[in-house]
């Protein structure tokens, strides 16, 4: 069965393009400006928007994507606002893939089955879930990918060739490809490397390879899209919401543009690379 996902890349395969996926915090600074800016991302050249969940312990996130998350949750989001937002987004755009992404302990709060049939009813594609390992797929991975659901994988540079058939396992959508050791936002990704690791992902698997953590700058995001299938870019998006706020944190007139102002630069970028065979 085919997804928003794998239709979107599949065009992009055909347009010789590499898809910039796109990362903001559901309610971040409210659960309105985080609609508004969704919903400017895919005019600015965005062609999958991951929408995080925020979540009070988010181990693997660096400060900034942490600070947004604690926007949100300070704002009043919850789960059934996020899902809400996807809802709301949906009446006017049915087909930019939307992927959320966060941690378990959120989803098995809400209830697994329920999660999954609210999900789907409200547009959701796909599901990127850092804490849940191959091991633990009959909590979440094999009931999403039932319901019809992409559910994606991170692979890491640490990640050597006897693990990765594990995390492939059941991976559909895409690959997301971790760039860098440590937590988003840490540290900007070595092109070189990325382009090899991409590579050696790709002798094991037929499915699109997505780059993030790191990709700040056009460069950068033109520098990654020149080996992978997709660039993923998310603590510059935030931090722009963030340098956006008033004094009392607050969206302002500038919030929804800044954030979609950055994503012209970096599509830019991106349809500027050169992809390598």
């Amino acid at each position: 069965m085919s997804t928003r996902i794998d239709r979107r890349f599949a065009e992009l395969q055909r347009q010789g393009r590499t898809a910039l996926v796109t990362f903001t915090m559901a309610g971040d600074p409210d659960t309105k400006t985080s609609l508004e800016i969704l919903q400017a991302l895919p005019k600015a050249g965005a062609d999958v928007l991951e929408i995080g969940m925020p979540f009070t312990d988010p181990m693997a996130d660096g400060p900034a994507v942490q600070a947004a998350g604690l926007r949100a949750l300070g704002a009043g989001q919850t789960m059934k606002k996020t899902l809400a937002v996807v809802r709301d987004f949906r009446k006017h755009d049915d087909a930019t893939p939307i992927v959320l992404m966060g941690y378990y302990n959120p989803i098995y709060i809400y209830g697994v089955d329920k999660f999954l049939v609210d999900a789907k009813s409200a547009g959701v594609d796909g599901l990127i879930v850092v804490d849940l390992p191959p091991e633990e797929d009959e909590e979440l991975c094999l009931p999403a990918l039932k319901a019809g659901l992409n559910f994606i994988r991170l692979a890491t540079p640490t990640t050597d060739d006897k693990r990765l058939p594990a995390v492939l396992a059941n991976t559909s959508g895409f690959v997301y490809y971790v760039s860098i050791t440590g937590i988003t936002g840490s540290a900007a990704p070595d092109a070189g490397k990325v382009h090899a690791a991409v590579t050696r992902i790709k002798r094991h698997t037929k499915l699109p390879v997505a780059v993030g953590f790191g990709v700040r700058t056009a460069k950068q995001a033109r520098a990654i899209a020149e080996g992978a299938e997709g660039v993923v870019v998310g603590s510059a998006l935030v931090n722009a919401v963030r340098d956006s706020l008033d004094k009392q944190g607050k969206a302002t007139r500038k919030t929804v543009r800044a954030v979609a102002s950055l994503v012209e630069e970096l599509a830019k970028g991106i349809r500027g690379a050169r992809k390598s065979p």
